[in-house]
């Protein structure tokens, strides 16, 4: 097997990766996209919304919002988001204040919502550690693969921001070998 790195930038990673087949190539695609867990608002609590917006309407924007997610947290922790806002102005992802100063926004520049004049929000979001399996905004990237000859594989992986793009690498690969080691444990049974 032999590994070269194209590109190592936080928010992009390309590797090519010869020695492998298909099975082992997908394997890494999803756990990375399905495996990686990472921080969403996944309950949103509304005490005040004189938008024209929907509060569900709303609330699945401000779940979108990617969140840094440090490593030593797991899907047992939750962090408190709030916001408040009064029009006239334009609401951004980076009014969202988190009860964790580890863990905030990714990306402060997200227009939520445009308010009129006197409309107010008022709102708190509870963040969670999910996966891609369970949503779709557990996801903490986009990964692809092509295959440039039979045992030959390009990888391109893009960070939405709660993590580097080589994070989420590395912790895929954890999540494989984990299992793996799992596995060889119970044969040896």
């Amino acid at each position: 097997m032999k590994v070269s790195v194209v590109e190592n930038s936080p928010k992009v990673m390309r590797v090519d990766i010869s020695g492998i087949g298909y099975g082992v190539a997908n394997a890494i695609r999803r756990a990375a996209i399905g495996g990686v867990g990472c921080f969403s608002i996944d309950t949103v609590t509304f005490y005040e919304n004189s938008s024209a917006l929907f509060d569900e309407y709303l609330a699945h924007r401000i779940g979108l919002v990617p969140i840094i997610t440090p490593k030593d947290y797991d899907e047992k922790d939750e962090v408190v988001f709030s916001l408040e806002a009064e029009g006239p102005a334009t609401v951004y992802s980076k009014e969202l204040k988190s009860s964790d100063k580890n863990v905030k926004v990714a990306n402060g520049d997200i227009p939520l919502i445009k308010l009129a004049e006197g409309q107010r929000l008022r709102v708190d979001g509870k963040a969670v550690v999910g996966t891609g399996r369970r949503s779709a905004k557990f996801q903490p990237g986009i990964v692809s693969y092509k295959a440039k000859s039979d045992k030959e594989f390009e990888f391109y992986f893009e960070s939405f921001g709660q993590m580097p793009a080589n994070e989420i690498v590395r912790r895929a690969l954890d999540i494989i070998s984990s299992g793996l080691r799992d596995i060889h444990k119970e044969l040896k049974k």
